[in-house]
């Protein structure tokens, strides 16, 4: 895929990374994009769904190459927290948002590098697809805001929490930045 990014966009900017079974616009990455567009964000949310290969993903987001002059966040829910995890090495943001973070599955369970200081992390107890302990284990040592709410996996019956979550998070990279 050819580089789609060309010059340093002006503004902050969020790119969303959607999970394995969802699109670029799910119910949870509009409600997202609707509250940081209202702080003044501009937000983009990449389609993945050509492919369930989590290092395709990485490799997607790292040739789109975001780059602006304001700060720069990466979101990513499930599958999309391991593709935003894992691009931080290289496009160094400024903050990182992770929803049931898909980390440390066979295969794909390369350690995390360069994550930003700003990082949160949001997952349910009741989630039967990604384990929380991949949330404390990913969390623990980047001593990463972990916030476990009383929700499965889509955390989608969640939303008004991880609005304030995500608003709360966007006004501490601004204030850092």
């Amino acid at each position: 895929m050819p580089n789609q990014t060309s010059a340093i966009r002006p503004g902050k900017w969020i790119y969303f990374a959607h999970g394995k079974e969802s699109g670029p616009w799910g119910k949870k990455i509009s409600r997202l994009a609707d509250s940081a567009r209202k702080l003044g964000w501009e937000v983009e949310s990449p389609d993945y769904s050509h492919t369930h290969n989590p290092h395709e993903r990485v490799a997607q987001l790292l040739d789109i190459n975001p780059q602006c002059n304001g700060p720069l966040v990466l979101v990513g829910s499930s599958m999309g927290a391991y593709v935003a995890a894992q691009a931080c090495a290289r496009l160094k943001p400024a903050g990182l948002f992770l929803l049931a973070p898909a980390l440390y599955f066979p295969g794909w369970d390369e350690e995390p590098q360069d994550c930003p200081n700003i990082t949160t992390v949001v997952h349910g107890w009741d989630d039967d697809i990604v384990p929380l302990d991949a949330a404390i284990r990913f969390s623990k040592p980047r001593k990463a805001a972990l916030h476990v709410l009383d929700s499965g996996h889509t955390l989608n019956d969640q939303l008004p929490a991880l609005e304030r979550l995500f608003t709360d998070f966007l006004q501490q990279v601004e204030a850092a930045s």
